[in-house]
């Protein structure tokens, strides 16, 4: 005779893990103020999709987009480039404060046919949301048939958790894990460690399941600009570029620093002066004497955008040795592909200056070549909670259950009456 009791641990072993597959932890960072930060999305391509395509995706600007990723955009029509499939981006987006707790609410789609929640959720957006959301955040509409056209607001994770990490200046970047990731390659991935980032998202041990949304800190480089400059507050993650003053101004975060150097933009707008006053010094300019007592440094220096004038700082300064050149990270041409053999691997380790030949664009998902840049001429159901959160260090988030797809349940369900099928044999 048959011993009944394995089938049934086999049923209740494969039950037990769909249940796990189908449940999505994400991080929410509650508040009380009114107040904006600048965040991060970490997205992969679900196709190749032009520059302005991505960008209309998120409503933001398609020139960030590329600096915020190290992309050069003084390539001729690169707002027009094809980006290819799979490829990881950093989307710049704007944090709120909505309802208590931090999300982005400024993303609108517009439904296409054959669209879905759960294609929109998954496919379009990459899992940084999910139906549940959606209907949330549509609750005035009826999404029982998506009609073509319906405008729908996309709510989108961000975190703030005041622009500091365990005391430094930091960005966060919302990450969907992947099912070949682990914590400690998404630690390495984006040079944190695998104790801040279980701090940073309240978690209890470092256990994550593809599909849950991580708060990754982010070393950056903070601005000190007065508080009456429309872009006070100007936060950069370390290796990558912003633009400001108008798109007049490029500042970026230098490699291995938390030092923000600034500079003209690389495109053409009508900008006012920037010279520093009383100097024949423009903005970015620096230099050093070096002498017996030390090193004479001058440089002119940004300072903010307001009232339509750059504001810029003459500053001189005696050191005890002359710097070097700035090490700014390096523009990449506008990426054609991601390499097969590279678009699936685990993350790679980050090093201080990247490798000639490949480099990671965005600090995560697929590698893609490094050209050095040359200047050329269904609707789900579910339930969630929330879990409080007490990190020993660094910022307090708490874990939220993402919604779990019927698809799941029903089969779970199907299986029940199979299972039962066991004690019958």
């Amino acid at each position: 005779m048959k011993n009944p009791e394995k089938p049934l641990l086999l049923f209740l072993i494969l039950a037990s893990s769909l249940v796990s597959m189908a449940t999505a932890k994400s991080t929410i960072e509650p508040c009380s103020s009114k107040d904006t930060c600048n965040s991060l999305l970490g997205y992969t391509l679900y196709t190749d999709l032009k520059v302005t395509e991505v960008a209309s995706l998120f409503q933001v600007d398609p020139v960030s987009m590329l600096l915020s990723n190290s992309i050069d955009i003084s390539y001729p029509d690169v707002e027009n480039h094809v980006l290819p499939a799979k490829l990881f981006l950093k989307i710049p987006i704007t944090c709120s404060c909505v309802d208590g707790i931090r999300k982005s609410l400024s993303t609108h789609y517009k439904t296409r046919t054959s669209d879905t929640l759960g294609s929109i959720a998954d496919s379009v957006y990459g899992g940084l949301v999910s139906p549940e959301q959606i209907q949330v955040a549509n609750s005035e509409t009826d999404l029982s048939v998506l009609d073509v056209g319906t405008k729908l607001v996309i709510p989108l994770p961000c975190a703030c958790f005041n622009g500091t990490d365990e005391s430094l200046p930091a960005l966060y970047l919302s990450y969907v894990v992947r099912g070949i990731d682990t914590m400690a390659g998404i630690a390495k991935r984006f040079s944190t460690s695998v104790t801040d980032l279980t701090n940073v998202n309240a978690m209890g041990a470092p256990d994550i399941n593809p599909g849950d949304i991580l708060a990754v800190p982010l070393l950056a480089c903070s601005s000190n600009f007065p508080k009456y400059a429309t872009d006070y507050g100007l936060i950069i993650p370390n290796g990558s570029y912003a633009l400001t003053a108008g798109h007049c101004v490029q500042c970026s975060c230098v490699l291995g620093s938390r030092s923000m150097y600034c500079e003209p933009a690389s495109i053409s707008v009508s900008c006012s002066s920037m010279r520093c006053r009383n100097s024949n010094f423009m903005l970015g300019n620096i230099t050093s004497q070096q002498s017996s007592s030390g090193c004479k440094l001058t440089t002119c220096s940004y300072n903010g955008f307001a009232s339509g004038t750059i504001l810029t700082t003459l500053s001189m300064s005696l050191q005890p040795r002359c710097p070097g050149p700035q090490q700014l990270a390096p523009l990449i041409a506008p990426p054609d592909n991601v390499p097969k053999e590279l678009m699936y691997l685990p993350s790679p380790s980050p090093s201080p200056s990247p490798s000639p030949e490949f480099d990671d664009i965005a600090g995560g998902g697929s590698s893609i070549a490094a050209v050095p840049a040359a200047s050329p001429g269904g609707a789900t159901v579910s339930s969630s909670n929330s879990i409080p959160g007490n990190p020993a260090n660094g910022p307090g988030g708490s874990i939220s259950i993402a919604s779990c797809p019927l698809s799941y349940y029903s089969f779970i369900a199907l299986l029940i009456p199979i299972g039962s099928c066991f004690f019958v044999f």
